[in-house]
């Protein structure tokens, strides 16, 4: 039991500890976030924005430790004002993210609580410090959660959430100091003040950890993201591609088989293969030849609602699978777009036009096949008796 007591001064953490910790953990966020900037060059600018963001945050705290040592409230309003520089720049930095900047409102920002620190914070120094001055902070945290809650183009979720109930908190807890505070010091006095400056250093402790980390994960899942895509995509159409196409072909198979058969919705599947592609390369060259596939790929992707699985399977082999089409359905797209591919003219050399058609296979879940690589088989099979037939047509495998 006594040894349990004389543990006890040693274990506690004083107040300047914690101010300490609050300083280290910014600092650290900084490094941490400055140093990903090399690995992340598409959010490169928002990370550098950010790391300046904490490490004047950090800069500002440790001038609250030393402006009793300027005249008047100077020391105070100074430490106020960079402390304010990194919230806003915290909050431009999230605010790159979605292609949005807050520059003039800032500078406006700046120069009121500037303003507001000459006249009334000089006469009542100690309400401006504890109370007045945490409004801005609140206002900049709520915008930055507001950024970040939007998400224009940021598309980690679960971290992106983190971040926003992170700055959402910290709004709420300076609104507090700001409106609730003040009531609750006069009625119980300076001991509660100084209870509610300890809680603040321990919300400042949490919010510089989960901040800044919250947001390293978002752009680290953005960027996965990316990867992930790109791998899954055709570089030349932007299409997908055949990895991505048995993937997500192989999903929505499932998800077709998983139904009851009276619920299943029709399913069917286009091959696609330009006519004499090999030619166009041969007499005009590669790069109209990756002109006429791009062509081709706009075409297709416009004439091809939002649930389409289109992909380039192949150097001038397509396929797209289609739920919810039956044979007709699926017929009338496979023909419109042979139509509006063959009146397109690609691309022209010397005055002549180079005109490029697709001949077509069709064929439809769960008469020609079960499996995706069978339905593909069947399709396939139409697609030759298309190309034997003259090509620029589309035909379907009857059995």
């Amino acid at each position: 039991m006594d040894r349990r007591r004389s543990l006890t001064p040693a274990m506690h953490v004083d107040l300047l500890t914690i101010y300490f910790l609050l300083i280290g953990t910014l600092l650290a966020s900084s490094l941490i976030t400055l140093w990903e900037h090399r690995t992340h060059p598409a959010r490169s600018k928002a990370l550098r924005i950010l790391a300046a963001g904490y490490a004047t945050l950090a800069t500002g705290c440790a001038a609250v430790l030393v402006r009793a040592d300027l005249p008047g409230v100077w020391g105070a309003a100074l430490s106020n004002l960079i402390i304010m520089t990194g919230y806003l720049l915290v909050l431009h930095g999230v605010a790159t993210l979605n292609g949005r900047q807050y520059r003039a409102g800032s500078i406006a920002l700046l120069a009121l609580i500037a303003l507001t620190w000459a006249t009334w914070g000089a006469r009542h120094p100690a309400d401006m410090w504890y109370y007045a001055s945490a409004l801005p902070i609140a206002l900049v945290s709520a915008m930055t959660s507001r950024e970040l809650l939007r998400g224009d183009g940021m598309k980690g979720v679960q971290s992106r959430h983190v971040a926003t109930f992170v700055t959402g908190f910290h709004a709420l807890f300076y609104l507090f100091r700001t409106f609730v505070l003040p009531v609750l010091g006069s009625r119980y006095g300076d001991g509660f003040v100084a209870l509610a400056s300890k809680i603040t250093m321990y919300e400042g402790v949490l919010y510089s950890v989960i901040l800044p980390m919250s947001l390293l994960k978002l752009i680290r899942e953005e960027t996965h993201g990316q990867l992930l895509r790109e791998s899954q995509t055709d570089y030349l159409t932007r299409l997908g591609n055949r990895r991505w196409f048995f993937e997500e072909g192989e999903r929505v198979m499932n998800e077709v088989r998983s139904r009851a058969p009276a619920a299943r919705q029709p399913l069917s599947l286009l091959a696609f293969d330009l006519d004499h592609f090999k030619t166009i390369n041969d007499r005009y060259g590669h790069k109209t030849g990756d002109d006429v596939l791009r062509a081709f790929a706009d075409i297709a992707r416009s004439a091809m609602g939002p649930d389409a699985i289109l992909a380039r399977i192949g150097g001038e082999e397509f396929a797209a699978l289609l739920p919810g089409h039956d044979r007709l359905r699926a017929k009338a797209v496979g023909e419109a777009i042979a139509r509006r591919f063959a009146q397109t003219v690609t691309h022209k050399i010397e005055g002549v036009d180079i005109r490029a058609t697709v001949s077509i296979g069709l064929a439809q879940h769960g008469h020609e096949a079960s499996t995706l690589s069978d339905l593909l088989a069947a399709a396939d099979a139409a697609l030759y008796s298309a190309k034997s037939l003259g090509g620029n047509r589309l035909e379907m495998l009857l059995l």
